[in-house]
């Protein structure tokens, strides 16, 4: 049993019949009132984000979990296959557990959340950040540059995403994970 205090991004417990991930937290203490802890949370079975306010010193259920590095093998219609890179044990996994399944490319590295009483992977952590190669693009039109104009452009993992005009076919371009947006060309 944890209380409000130990509340932490990446926590996970019971709440509501079901298992949330904390993603977000604010510890705030009024000038009248008691202090009282608001949260942001993810169902790891149905992937809703709610909003939740817990008055401080409120107990909390905390579910024991373990992380394990994985390596993403391949997709298969929903389904994707993750590798433990230890043990080289398989798992498979439904799309709907993953936040950002369309940026996912084989060979990727993540840390998989596994509860620890009952084994169940529950949830996919992604990198900060991905690498990937634009595969397809329009061309940008000279002398639209006078804002920062964006276009629509393919990524190898069949994702879109919008970019800066200047980015052409087979630039490698660094998308942010949690957001799905451009961060930056990478030159090699």
């Amino acid at each position: 049993m944890a209380t409000t205090s130990d509340i932490r991004n990446g926590l996970c417990i019971k709440f509501n019949h079901d298992i949330y991930k904390i993603i977000e937290f604010l510890h705030v203490k009024p000038g009248k009132g008691p202090a009282f802890v608001r949260t942001k949370l993810k169902s790891l079975t149905t992937g809703k984000v709610l909003d939740n306010t817990f008055s401080a010193g409120h107990k909390i259920d905390d579910v024991r979990v373990e992380t394990h590095k994985f390596q993403f093998l391949y997709a298969e219609g929903d389904d994707f296959h993750f590798m433990n890179a230890e043990s080289y044990e398989q798992i498979t996994l439904n799309k709907d557990i993953l936040d950002a399944p369309g940026l996912l490319k084989e060979g990727e590295n993540v840390m998989v959340i596994i509860n620890a009483e009952t084994e169940a992977p529950l949830s996919v952590d992604m990198p900060a950040s991905v690498v990937l190669e634009v595969t397809y693009a329009e061309p940008g039109v000279k002398g639209n540059t006078a804002t920062n104009a964006t276009k629509p452009a393919k990524v190898e993992t069949g994702a879109s995403v919008n970019v800066p005009l200047f980015i052409n076919e087979g630039d490698k371009i660094k998308i942010d994970t949690a957001t799905g947006a451009y961060l930056e060309r990478v030159k090699e």
